[in-house]
């Protein structure tokens, strides 16, 4: 995006969604404690509706997100502020929740960790530092990176885009909850753009709401669907879970007891015997097969239980 000058700027961010005044919002400072909230909630009621409009475009980051991943790509995710908070926290619970490697999912925030606390205003302006940043985790042709950024000008963000694509030649996704009209700069550099219309703020320019609450869904939506693709879970159980407290042992014995009526004592012998594995458990279960078979047979049904089983001619209702 070119530099602009003072009257061009203002002009441009008067025309964004993010800077909009809201009219139904308009005398919110002298209403009640309970209008205030019943506006807040009508507000974020339009959300999801809007993010509908925007399946298409979803759907087509996703796919590119599995093929990346299946092909032992990254997914990296950048943005500034309340967008690189998201990307940072939807990129931290992978792991925990699909055992992924903690190097599958990456996300990036301008003015690093620190900003993740507290507001590094600057830093999206930075546009060399989001390069630096890139460099520092070897981003390659094989990852995906996924630029958030409610208003879609964010400087930190279009130039990590733009080194991405014209640089290291790697797929880009872009979100935004601005107009795909004001987004022609970026249409080069970006292989997928997610435009979500939330309309203006409850609170004019406060994109950690209706902004934010549509990236964070959507993040949500890419990154589940993704992991879902990948085997993560069977059926609409996570399946892939790493057991490193109580409350997640106490889980996956619960999820043994789901799938074969076992007792908890049984479902204890099992988990022990698949090394905490839950897959390899109810292989060990459904197949009648020792661990090291179980994990053989895992691995060449790439981590799908029921391609697994299927492969052994086991008609097992799950």
């Amino acid at each position: 995006m070119k530099k602009l000058n003072i009257e061009e700027e203002f002009e441009f961010l008067s025309s964004l969604r993010t800077e909009k005044i809201n009219p139904k919002t308009k005398y919110i400072d002298i209403l009640s404690t309970i209008e205030i909230l019943k506006l807040i909630n009508n507000e974020d009621k339009k959300v999801p509706r809007a993010i509908t409009k925007e399946l298409n475009s979803i759907e087509q980051a996703t796919e590119l997100v599995i093929q990346t991943l299946k092909n032992n790509g990254r997914l990296v995710y950048i943005g500034a502020g309340t967008s690189g908070r998201l990307g940072v926290l939807d990129a931290a619970e992978c792991p925990p929740t699909f055992s992924t490697d903690p190097n599958q999912v990456i996300g990036i925030i301008a003015g690093g960790d620190k900003a993740l606390k507290q507001s590094i205003e600057g830093a999206e302006d930075n546009i060399e530092q989001s390069i630096i940043d890139l460099k520092k985790i070897n981003l390659n042709k094989n990852d995906i990176l996924c630029g958030i950024a409610a208003s879609g000008r964010t400087p930190y963000v279009l130039s990590a885009l733009k080194y991405a694509k014209e640089v290291i030649d790697c797929k880009t996704i872009f979100i935004t909850t601005s107009a795909k009209k004001n987004l022609n700069y970026i249409k080069k550099i970006t292989d997928v753009i997610i435009s979500i219309n939330v309309g203006a703020e409850v609170i004019a320019g406060s994109t950690r709401m209706k902004s934010g609450t549509a990236q964070k869904l959507v993040l949500n939506m890419i990154s589940t669907t993704a992991m879902i693709k990948l085997g993560k879970t069977l059926n609409n159980v996570m399946i892939d879970l790493q057991i490193k407290n109580n409350k997640l042992k106490n889980r996956a014995l619960r999820i043994l007891n789901y799938f074969t009526n076992l007792d908890i004592h049984s479902c204890e012998k099992l988990l022990k015997n698949s090394k905490g594995n839950l897959k390899i458990a109810l292989l060990i279960h459904f197949a009648n097969l020792n661990y090291d078979e179980a994990k053989k047979l895992l691995i060449e049904n790439d981590g799908f239980i029921k391609l697994a089983l299927k492969k052994l001619n086991k008609e097992i209702s799950l």
